[in-house]
């Protein structure tokens, strides 16, 4: 549901949210997309594209044709097609760029079934029924857990979505397993008298659905922008040198972050000036083999075959000298030589770049508010009267 400060006023349109879309929830701007293409004029004797993009509740997403030539506009409440009845949604997206996603997703703008219509604008009789089967969800999704629960049924009921015309409900449910819900669903038409659709969907979806606040501050990804998900392995980890700390790593759908693959590109490129880390260095002193790499800074640390605790710290041209010696057959003296030149003074010098205040500042004793009166009533007594001749 909307929070209080977008929630539908009395003619059920949204107030206006004060946070500036910022709120997460299902009237706001979330997954919204800039239409770059809204300022350009068609080619002379083009037809506009008639199709439009409608969001529904928490981001669900659907294209629809525009076959009566409505004059839509973002922002505005339609009543689509459904598989039986109607649906109520908002127009998010017109234009050109609604053939640009379509071509991206691989939706054919002929396909009847997957591209329905839009009857009409929506009228005050469907917003007052769209808005009352919407405040009876939350009270429904208290109820249909705790049937799954007498039941012993292993699934958990994320989210409840009514058709615009209150003729379905939708329970959006997560499940490790397969679940037999046939009693259930009889339970669910018995209470809440209406067709029932169980729709199972998986962790990420859960969570974009519910939204929330991720390990760095901000709102999920999932929930604010993010519409594609790609699989996370841990191997991204690896190559980002990340300790595989399973609950730094898994979000709050209980799966790899999302955010793993953002920079991953980025590393593999980096990665491949560095020479292999399963290569040894063979020297006179003995074998060395590689410990850890910082690909910031384009080092490496080698440690001899026996000696693990002494590691050596050479560049990566340093280590591809050696490795290409090492292919002529010819051994270096040992990784001192190289490591000698790397000696760094490790004092750190700390600046006061940004313009904060001394961390000392509090260290020298405040003077006493008594002394400072004195002083300035002894500094009064001093200067003469102006009345004195």
């Amino acid at each position: 549901m909307a929070c209080t400060s977008c929630s539908p006023g009395n003619d059920g349109l949204p107030k206006g949210c004060k946070n500036n879309g910022t709120c997460g929830t299902d009237s706001c701007n979330k997954l919204t997309v800039f239409n770059w293409l809204s300022n350009m004029s068609l080619p002379s004797g083009e037809t506009p594209f008639n199709c439009v993009e409608v969001r529904f509740k928490n981001g669900r997403k659907h294209y629809y044709k525009n076959t009566e030539n409505l004059s839509l506009s973002i922002g505005d409440i339609v009543a689509t097609q459904a598989n039986s009845g109607h649906d109520i949604g908002m127009v998010t997206l017109t234009g050109e760029l609604v053939r640009v996603q379509m071509k991206r997703k691989k939706i054919k703008e002929d396909d009847e079934e997957t591209v329905l219509k839009i009857y009409r604008k929506a009228t005050q009789k469907d917003i007052d029924i769209w808005v009352k089967v919407r405040e009876k969800e939350e009270v429904m999704k208290v109820k249909a857990r705790q049937f799954a629960i007498d039941l012993k049924l292993q699934m958990k009921i994320s989210d409840i979505e009514y058709q615009g015309d209150g003729s379905k409900a939708t329970f959006y449910y997560t499940a490790e397993e397969r679940v037999d819900f046939r009693e259930l669903i009889k339970l669910f038409a018995r209470e809440f008298k209406t067709r029932i659709e169980m729709r199972q969907v998986g962790f990420r979806q859960e969570a974009a659905r519910l939204g929330g606040i991720g390990s760095c501050g901000r709102e999920l990804c999932c929930s604010t922008w993010l519409v594609d998900f790609r699989s996370v392995s841990t191997s991204a980890a690896r190559f980002q040198q990340l300790s595989l700390n399973p609950q730094k790593l898994a979000g709050q759908c209980g799966k790899l972050k999302c955010c793993l693959n953002y920079e991953l590109d980025s590393y593999q490129d980096a990665l491949k000036d560095f020479p292999k880390t399963e290569t040894k260095l063979h020297t006179e002193k003995g074998t060395a083999v590689c410990q850890k790499t910082d690909i910031f800074k384009g080092l490496m640390w080698y440690a001899y075959e026996g000696e693990w605790m002494n590691w050596h710290k050479l560049t990566i041209h340093q280590a591809k000298e050696i490795i290409d010696l090492n292919k002529k057959k010819t051994k270096v003296a040992s990784l001192e030589e190289y490591a000698a030149e790397l000696i760094e003074d490790t004092k750190i010098d700390f600046e006061n770049v940004v313009g904060q205040d001394s961390l000392t500042r509090f260290d020298n004793p405040k003077r006493s508010r008594k002394r400072n009166n004195n002083r300035r009533n002894k500094n009064n007594k001093r200067k003469p009267s102006k009345n004195a001749n």
